[in-house]
């Protein structure tokens, strides 16, 4: 690990995992003498958090793909400042649920087609991308399923139904090979602990 730390971010669609495993791999770092900041996005810092509750409840079509955009580039600014930024300077791991990539997909090319506009404000107000970003990848009939079975209240994507997620399980994973020295695909169709595994694996060849 650098003096600046490392930031590490998980993508995948709705019901895949990664929330789960972002909080195992946490705990495994704590465990192993590694300051760890475990954060989430939208939110991580109290304004973000606000523009969470925005985004992720209501009607599906409560807000364009465009209005979303600048609100998700809003929340992760004030994130970025505020709690992403601090901790890396301070040495720590920074694990966060979601960053950018998740724009790139949800605003950028399965509902909006703006991925340019995503990257022309990724570039003006965030300029940061992950040091390592660990896609779970999942069959999206089961991750639906799964994320609807929370019966959570932040609903508002799943709530666009199948198709949405399997657009989103395509695009991560062309992401994925648009940036690969970034991107590590991890088979989330197994059980947490195999996965778990995996993760901890390839995060450990970037802490040695």
């Amino acid at each position: 690990m650098t003096q600046q730390g490392l930031f590490l971010t998980f993508e995948g669609i709705d019901g895949s995992g990664k929330s789960t495993q972002a909080r195992m791999l946490a705990d495994h770092l704590r465990n192993t003498g590694h300051e760890v900041v475990l954060t989430r996005e939208p939110g991580g810092s109290p304004g973000a958090e606000e523009i969470r509750n925005l985004v992720l409840q209501g009607d599906p079509d409560r807000w364009s793909a465009e209005t979303e955009l600048l609100l998700f580039t809003a929340a992760r600014r004030d994130h970025l400042e505020r709690t992403i930024e601090p901790a890396l300077a301070e040495g720590k791991v920074v694990i966060c649920d979601r960053f950018a990539d998740s724009t790139r997909m949800y605003q950028g090319l399965s509902r909006g087609n703006l991925r340019a506009a995503v990257d022309q404000l990724h570039t003006l107000m965030i300029g940061r991308e992950p040091d390592m970003t660990l896609l779970i990848d999942m069959d999206p009939d089961t991750g639906l399923s799964r994320a609807k079975g929370r019966q959570g209240v932040e609903e508002r994507f799943e709530d666009f139904g199948p198709d949405l997620q399997r657009r989103m399980r395509a695009g991560f994973l062309d992401l994925a090979k648009e940036f690969p020295k970034r991107f590590r695909v991890i088979d989330g169709n197994r059980d947490v602990d195999s996965v778990a595994q995996d993760v901890t694996d390839i995060v450990g060849t970037s802490l040695r």
